[in-house]
């Protein structure tokens, strides 16, 4: 890596925008600014306060599932409550519904 002009060699770095430079492209660790400060990207990983790191294939998944809940909720938000009442399917054997109806003959 060059050096930035602003930082002599040997001497320790004069000032912040060449520190976070050298960071990035010695280190390759990014921190990120905002509601994301304390959190950087570390190589193809983001990386925590706590050191958590979570890679694109992680947060993609993340993503994925919380676009798919958000989708269900909204679908049973629309679904129309059921007014009438349940009906309950019982399955008999044809040859005992037909004993209890006419009875069996004897013999």
């Amino acid at each position: 890596m060059t050096r930035p002009p602003c930082w002599p060699a040997g001497q320790p770095c004069p000032n912040e925008c060449a520190g976070a430079l050298y960071a990035r492209q010695v280190h390759n660790t990014q921190p990120l600014h905002g509601p994301w400060d304390g959190w950087r990207l570390a190589g193809r990983e983001l990386v925590g306060p706590d050191g958590d790191r979570i890679s694109p294939e992680r947060l993609r998944g993340l993503l994925w599932r919380q676009q798919a809940e958000a989708r269900r909720d909204a679908i049973r938000a629309r679904r129309k409550p059921r007014s009438e009442p349940l009906v309950t399917v019982l399955r008999i054997r044809r040859s005992d519904w037909h004993a209890e109806r006419f009875g069996v003959a004897a013999g």
